[in-house]
């Protein structure tokens, strides 16, 4: 009987553990995203606020919003271009007194991701 009593035992962890281990397997619902696609929207929008960032600096000290390439020729943005983990980041100037700055996923490995943007408020959107 205590024999019998440990091989059930045995048993229910083994099936416990195969619970946990397929459900660590399996992909969440709808709408999660996977690690690779957080990892690079998590640097979009680390990017996004860094171009934010940038153009508050740049309209400190030249009384106007800036774009993109001008932030870029003035090193006041860290990467260069404006295609980045597959998303196209893009600048809308309104009278200089307002931004708007876009990311947009380009690249065939990004197909469905959200789109961001960030403005003179700061905020990060997404889309």
């Amino acid at each position: 009987m205590k024999r019998a009593g440990a091989f059930i035992g045995v048993v229910l962890a083994l099936g416990i553990s195969y619970y946990v281990y397929r459900a660590q397997l399996t992909p969440g619902p709808a709408g999660t995203s996977a690690p690779q696609q957080a990892i690079d929207t998590t640097g979009i929008t680390a990017d996004l606020i860094s171009i934010g960032q940038a153009e508050r600096a740049y309209l400190a000290v030249h009384g106007t919003y800036a774009t993109l390439s001008q932030l870029q020729a003035e090193g006041d943005i860290a990467f260069s271009g404006v295609n980045r983990r597959g998303y196209n980041f893009t600048a809308v100037l309104d009278d200089g007194q307002h931004f708007t700055v876009t990311a947009t996923p380009t690249s065939s490995s990004t197909a469905g991701w959200p789109t961001f943007s960030t403005d003179d408020t700061m905020r990060i959107r997404q889309r």
